[in-house]
Protein backbone atom coordinates (compact mmCIF):
# COMPACT_ATOMS: atom_id res chain seq x y z
CA UNK A 1 0.00 0.00 0.00
CA UNK A 2 1.39 3.41 -0.95
CA UNK A 3 1.68 6.07 1.68
CA UNK A 4 0.88 9.11 -0.43
CA UNK A 5 -2.37 8.16 -2.11
CA UNK A 6 -4.87 10.69 -3.36
CA UNK A 7 -7.00 10.03 -0.29
CA UNK A 8 -4.12 10.65 2.14
CA UNK A 9 -2.71 13.77 0.50
CA UNK A 10 -5.20 16.30 1.92
CA UNK A 11 -4.46 15.23 5.51
CA UNK A 12 -0.71 15.21 4.94
CA UNK A 13 -0.85 18.63 3.33
CA UNK A 14 -2.77 19.96 6.30
CA UNK A 15 -0.27 18.48 8.76
CA UNK A 16 2.76 19.59 6.77
CA UNK A 17 1.73 23.13 5.96
CA UNK A 18 -0.57 24.17 8.76
CA UNK A 19 2.20 25.34 11.09
CA UNK A 20 3.86 27.37 8.34
CA UNK A 21 0.82 29.09 6.90
CA UNK A 22 1.73 32.52 8.27
CA UNK A 23 5.45 32.31 7.47
CA UNK A 24 6.79 34.21 4.45
CA UNK A 25 7.88 32.24 1.41
CA UNK A 26 10.81 32.73 -0.94
CA UNK A 27 11.20 35.83 -3.06
CA UNK A 28 10.42 34.33 -6.44
CA UNK A 29 12.14 37.21 -8.20
CA UNK A 30 15.53 36.01 -6.93
CA UNK A 31 17.94 35.32 -9.73
CA UNK A 32 19.02 31.93 -8.33
CA UNK A 33 15.43 30.71 -8.00
CA UNK A 34 14.53 31.91 -11.47
CA UNK A 35 17.63 30.17 -12.81
CA UNK A 36 16.56 26.94 -11.15
CA UNK A 37 13.06 27.23 -12.64
CA UNK A 38 14.53 27.87 -16.07
CA UNK A 39 16.79 24.84 -15.83
CA UNK A 40 13.94 22.57 -14.77
CA UNK A 41 11.76 23.76 -17.64
CA UNK A 42 14.48 23.47 -20.27
CA UNK A 43 16.18 20.26 -19.14
CA UNK A 44 13.24 18.33 -17.67
CA UNK A 45 10.24 19.96 -19.40
CA UNK A 46 8.50 21.16 -16.23
CA UNK A 47 5.76 23.72 -16.69
CA UNK A 48 7.23 27.08 -15.67
CA UNK A 49 4.09 28.48 -14.08
CA UNK A 50 3.30 25.30 -12.15
CA UNK A 51 6.88 25.00 -10.89
CA UNK A 52 7.01 28.65 -9.90
CA UNK A 53 3.76 28.21 -7.96
CA UNK A 54 5.16 25.13 -6.24
CA UNK A 55 8.38 26.86 -5.18
CA UNK A 56 6.31 29.83 -4.11
CA UNK A 57 4.62 27.51 -1.62
CA UNK A 58 7.96 26.44 -0.13
CA UNK A 59 8.76 28.03 3.24
CA UNK A 60 12.37 28.89 4.14
CA UNK A 61 13.11 28.00 7.75
CA UNK A 62 16.08 29.11 9.83
CA UNK A 63 15.65 26.11 12.14
CA UNK A 64 16.54 23.85 9.19
CA UNK A 65 19.80 25.74 8.66
CA UNK A 66 20.48 25.64 12.40
CA UNK A 67 19.88 21.87 12.52
CA UNK A 68 22.25 21.03 9.69
CA UNK A 69 25.03 22.97 11.37
CA UNK A 70 24.99 20.84 14.52
CA UNK A 71 24.55 17.16 13.64
CA UNK A 72 25.10 14.74 16.51
CA UNK A 73 27.97 13.06 14.68
CA UNK A 74 30.00 16.26 15.01
CA UNK A 75 29.14 17.15 18.58
CA UNK A 76 29.23 13.82 20.45
CA UNK A 77 31.99 11.42 21.46
CA UNK A 78 31.59 7.77 20.49
CA UNK A 79 30.56 6.61 23.97
CA UNK A 80 27.81 9.27 24.05
CA UNK A 81 26.66 8.52 20.52
CA UNK A 82 26.60 4.76 21.17
CA UNK A 83 24.53 5.22 24.31
CA UNK A 84 21.87 6.97 22.26
CA UNK A 85 21.32 4.00 19.95
CA UNK A 86 22.32 0.91 21.95
CA UNK A 87 19.42 0.98 24.40
CA UNK A 88 17.39 -2.02 25.59
CA UNK A 89 14.24 -0.49 24.10
CA UNK A 90 15.84 -0.08 20.67
CA UNK A 91 17.37 -3.54 20.70
CA UNK A 92 14.07 -5.13 21.72
CA UNK A 93 12.22 -3.22 19.01
CA UNK A 94 14.78 -4.42 16.48
CA UNK A 95 14.31 -8.03 17.56
CA UNK A 96 10.53 -7.65 17.21
CA UNK A 97 10.90 -6.23 13.69
CA UNK A 98 13.39 -8.94 12.73
CA UNK A 99 11.03 -11.70 13.80
CA UNK A 100 7.93 -10.02 12.36
CA UNK A 101 9.45 -9.80 8.88
CA UNK A 102 11.71 -12.86 9.05
CA UNK A 103 10.63 -14.42 5.75
CA UNK A 104 10.96 -11.18 3.78
CA UNK A 105 14.28 -10.37 5.41
CA UNK A 106 15.73 -13.79 4.65
CA UNK A 107 14.77 -13.44 1.00
CA UNK A 108 16.25 -9.97 0.67
CA UNK A 109 19.39 -10.96 2.58
CA UNK A 110 19.90 -13.81 0.13
CA UNK A 111 19.37 -11.52 -2.86
CA UNK A 112 21.57 -8.69 -1.63
CA UNK A 113 24.14 -10.50 0.48
CA UNK A 114 23.44 -8.14 3.39
CA UNK A 115 22.55 -9.95 6.66
CA UNK A 116 19.03 -9.38 8.00
CA UNK A 117 20.23 -7.69 11.18
CA UNK A 118 22.01 -4.96 9.21
CA UNK A 119 18.92 -4.29 7.10
CA UNK A 120 17.00 -3.86 10.35
CA UNK A 121 19.71 -1.90 12.19
CA UNK A 122 19.83 0.82 9.53
CA UNK A 123 16.16 1.55 10.16
CA UNK A 124 16.81 1.46 13.90
CA UNK A 125 19.51 4.11 13.76
CA UNK A 126 17.81 6.23 11.11
CA UNK A 127 14.22 6.41 12.36
CA UNK A 128 13.82 4.11 15.39
CA UNK A 129 12.32 1.49 13.05
CA UNK A 130 10.00 3.96 11.36
CA UNK A 131 8.77 5.75 14.47
CA UNK A 132 10.57 9.04 13.74
CA UNK A 133 10.71 9.75 10.00
CA UNK A 134 10.85 13.55 10.12
CA UNK A 135 8.59 16.52 10.66
CA UNK A 136 9.75 18.90 7.93
CA UNK A 137 8.20 19.10 4.52
CA UNK A 138 10.83 17.77 2.13
CA UNK A 139 10.07 20.64 -0.21
CA UNK A 140 10.79 23.20 2.52
CA UNK A 141 13.98 21.46 3.66
CA UNK A 142 15.53 21.14 0.21
CA UNK A 143 14.51 24.61 -0.91
CA UNK A 144 15.81 26.19 2.30
CA UNK A 145 19.18 24.47 2.05
CA UNK A 146 19.34 24.84 -1.73
CA UNK A 147 18.74 28.57 -1.75
CA UNK A 148 19.58 29.83 1.74
CA UNK A 149 22.54 27.71 2.86
CA UNK A 150 25.56 28.73 0.74
CA UNK A 151 28.05 26.15 2.11
CA UNK A 152 26.10 23.30 0.48
CA UNK A 153 23.61 25.03 -1.76
CA UNK A 154 24.82 23.30 -4.92
CA UNK A 155 24.33 19.85 -3.39
CA UNK A 156 20.84 20.61 -2.10
CA UNK A 157 19.70 22.21 -5.32
CA UNK A 158 20.65 18.99 -7.07
CA UNK A 159 18.66 17.09 -4.47
CA UNK A 160 15.69 19.44 -5.00
CA UNK A 161 15.94 18.70 -8.71
CA UNK A 162 16.01 14.97 -8.00
CA UNK A 163 13.08 15.32 -5.60
CA UNK A 164 10.88 17.02 -8.16
CA UNK A 165 11.75 14.35 -10.71
CA UNK A 166 11.04 11.62 -8.15
CA UNK A 167 7.68 13.12 -7.25
CA UNK A 168 6.71 13.27 -10.92
CA UNK A 169 7.83 9.69 -11.54
CA UNK A 170 6.07 8.33 -8.46
CA UNK A 171 2.90 10.36 -8.91
CA UNK A 172 3.30 12.21 -5.59
CA UNK A 173 2.35 15.75 -4.69
CA UNK A 174 5.76 17.29 -3.85
CA UNK A 175 4.13 19.47 -1.18
CA UNK A 176 3.12 16.45 0.89
CA UNK A 177 6.02 14.19 1.94
CA UNK A 178 7.64 14.84 5.30
CA UNK A 179 11.26 14.07 6.12
CA UNK A 180 14.35 15.18 7.98
CA UNK A 181 15.80 18.69 8.11
CA UNK A 182 18.11 17.60 5.27
CA UNK A 183 15.31 16.27 3.07
CA UNK A 184 15.85 12.56 3.78
CA UNK A 185 12.68 10.50 3.42
CA UNK A 186 10.90 7.45 4.69
CA UNK A 187 11.92 4.70 7.10
CA UNK A 188 15.45 4.37 5.63
CA UNK A 189 15.84 8.15 5.15
CA UNK A 190 16.85 8.12 1.50
CA UNK A 191 17.78 11.40 -0.10
CA UNK A 192 15.93 11.99 -3.39
CA UNK A 193 18.93 11.03 -5.53
CA UNK A 194 19.30 7.78 -3.59
CA UNK A 195 15.58 7.12 -3.91
CA UNK A 196 15.73 7.44 -7.69
CA UNK A 197 18.90 5.36 -7.97
CA UNK A 198 18.49 2.63 -5.36
CA UNK A 199 14.90 2.35 -4.10
CA UNK A 200 13.26 -0.79 -5.45
CA UNK A 201 9.94 -2.60 -5.28
CA UNK A 202 10.32 -5.34 -2.70
CA UNK A 203 6.77 -6.68 -2.60
CA UNK A 204 5.85 -6.81 -6.28
CA UNK A 205 3.16 -4.12 -6.31
CA UNK A 206 5.03 -1.98 -8.90
CA UNK A 207 5.52 0.88 -6.41
CA UNK A 208 8.46 2.01 -4.29
CA UNK A 209 7.03 2.92 -0.90
CA UNK A 210 9.72 3.70 1.67
CA UNK A 211 7.21 5.00 4.21
CA UNK A 212 4.97 2.01 4.90
CA UNK A 213 6.00 -1.02 2.82
CA UNK A 214 8.67 -2.90 4.81
CA UNK A 215 9.64 -5.17 1.89
CA UNK A 216 10.40 -2.07 -0.17
CA UNK A 217 12.35 -0.54 2.72
CA UNK A 218 14.53 -3.61 3.31
CA UNK A 219 15.02 -4.35 -0.39
CA UNK A 220 16.07 -0.76 -1.05
CA UNK A 221 18.61 -0.76 1.79
CA UNK A 222 20.00 -4.07 0.57
CA UNK A 223 20.19 -2.74 -2.98
CA UNK A 224 21.99 0.39 -1.78
CA UNK A 225 24.59 -1.63 0.12
CA UNK A 226 25.07 -4.09 -2.72
CA UNK A 227 25.53 -1.29 -5.25
CA UNK A 228 28.17 0.31 -3.03
CA UNK A 229 30.26 -2.84 -2.75
CA UNK A 230 28.96 -4.92 0.15
CA UNK A 231 30.79 -8.26 0.27
CA UNK A 232 28.62 -11.14 1.38
CA UNK A 233 30.00 -13.15 4.27
CA UNK A 234 32.80 -10.72 5.13
CA UNK A 235 33.20 -9.00 8.53
CA UNK A 236 32.37 -5.36 9.13
CA UNK A 237 34.37 -4.25 12.14
CA UNK A 238 36.81 -5.59 14.74
CA UNK A 239 37.99 -4.32 18.10
CA UNK A 240 41.71 -3.67 18.36
CA UNK A 241 44.22 -3.13 21.12
CA UNK A 242 47.65 -1.53 21.09
CA UNK A 243 50.29 -1.35 23.77
CA UNK A 244 50.82 2.41 23.44
CA UNK A 245 48.48 5.36 22.94
CA UNK A 246 49.38 6.58 19.44
CA UNK A 247 48.79 10.11 18.27
CA UNK A 248 47.13 9.22 14.99
CA UNK A 249 44.99 12.08 13.62
CA UNK A 250 44.76 10.33 10.24
CA UNK A 251 42.70 7.62 11.91
CA UNK A 252 39.59 9.79 11.67
CA UNK A 253 39.61 9.58 7.86
CA UNK A 254 36.90 7.33 6.45
CA UNK A 255 39.18 5.78 3.84
CA UNK A 256 40.40 2.23 3.29
CA UNK A 257 43.99 3.46 3.36
CA UNK A 258 45.46 0.61 5.40
CA UNK A 259 45.75 -3.17 5.16
CA UNK A 260 45.35 -5.87 7.79
CA UNK A 261 49.09 -6.54 7.63
CA UNK A 262 50.00 -2.85 7.80
CA UNK A 263 47.96 -2.25 10.91
CA UNK A 264 49.45 -5.29 12.61
CA UNK A 265 52.92 -4.06 11.76
CA UNK A 266 52.07 -0.79 13.52
CA UNK A 267 51.24 -2.72 16.68
CA UNK A 268 47.46 -3.10 16.51
CA UNK A 269 46.22 -6.49 17.65
CA UNK A 270 42.88 -7.82 16.38
CA UNK A 271 41.27 -10.99 15.08
CA UNK A 272 39.99 -11.33 11.52
CA UNK A 273 39.32 -14.00 8.93
CA UNK A 274 40.39 -11.66 6.14
CA UNK A 275 43.76 -12.04 4.41
CA UNK A 276 46.72 -9.86 5.32
CA UNK A 277 46.29 -7.87 2.11
CA UNK A 278 42.65 -6.95 2.82
CA UNK A 279 41.94 -3.20 2.80
CA UNK A 280 41.17 -1.74 6.22
CA UNK A 281 40.89 1.50 8.15
CA UNK A 282 41.70 2.53 11.68
CA UNK A 283 38.63 3.87 13.50
CA UNK A 284 38.99 5.85 16.74
CA UNK A 285 36.27 5.05 19.27
CA UNK A 286 36.49 7.33 22.28
CA UNK A 287 35.19 5.76 25.49
CA UNK A 288 34.37 7.56 28.71
CA UNK A 289 37.50 6.02 30.21
CA UNK A 290 39.81 6.84 27.29
CA UNK A 291 40.50 6.13 23.64
CA UNK A 292 39.87 2.76 22.06
CA UNK A 293 40.45 1.58 18.52
CA UNK A 294 38.54 -0.50 15.98
CA UNK A 295 39.37 -1.84 12.55
CA UNK A 296 36.90 -1.23 9.75
CA UNK A 297 36.81 -3.32 6.56
CA UNK A 298 35.13 -3.00 3.18
CA UNK A 299 31.64 -3.55 4.58
CA UNK A 300 32.22 -0.88 7.23
CA UNK A 301 33.21 1.48 4.45
CA UNK A 302 29.97 0.60 2.63
CA UNK A 303 27.93 1.66 5.66
CA UNK A 304 29.73 5.00 5.60
CA UNK A 305 28.44 5.50 2.05
CA UNK A 306 25.00 5.66 3.66
CA UNK A 307 26.22 8.21 6.22
CA UNK A 308 29.81 9.46 6.14
CA UNK A 309 30.26 9.44 9.90
CA UNK A 310 32.28 6.57 11.41
CA UNK A 311 30.20 7.02 14.57
CA UNK A 312 27.07 6.26 12.55
CA UNK A 313 28.61 3.20 10.93
CA UNK A 314 29.78 1.86 14.31
CA UNK A 315 26.30 2.39 15.76
CA UNK A 316 24.70 0.46 12.88
CA UNK A 317 27.16 -2.39 13.32
CA UNK A 318 26.85 -2.58 17.09
CA UNK A 319 23.05 -2.40 16.95
CA UNK A 320 22.98 -5.16 14.32
CA UNK A 321 25.17 -7.39 16.48
CA UNK A 322 23.04 -6.69 19.54
CA UNK A 323 19.79 -7.44 17.68
CA UNK A 324 21.14 -10.71 16.32
CA UNK A 325 22.43 -11.77 19.73
CA UNK A 326 19.15 -10.94 21.45
CA UNK A 327 17.11 -12.68 18.75
CA UNK A 328 19.01 -15.94 19.20
CA UNK A 329 18.74 -16.12 22.98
Amino acid sequence: MRLLTRNSLPLLLLLASGSHAAEPGFDMAREDIQGFVTRMTMVHQFDREELAALLGDAVPQQRIVDAIQRPAERTMAWWEYRARFLTPERIDAGVTLLKEHQEVLQRIATESGVPEEYLVAITGVETFFGRITGRYRVLDALATLGFDYPPRSEFFRRELEQYLLMAREEGLDPRAPLGSYAGAMGVPQFMPSSFRSYAIDGNGDSHRDLWQAWPDVFASIGNYFKAHGWRSGEPVLADATIGTSPDDPAAARVVLNETVAGLRERGYQFDTTLPETAPAMLVPAALETGMSWRIGYQNFYVITRYNRSPLYAMAVHDLAVAIRAAATQ
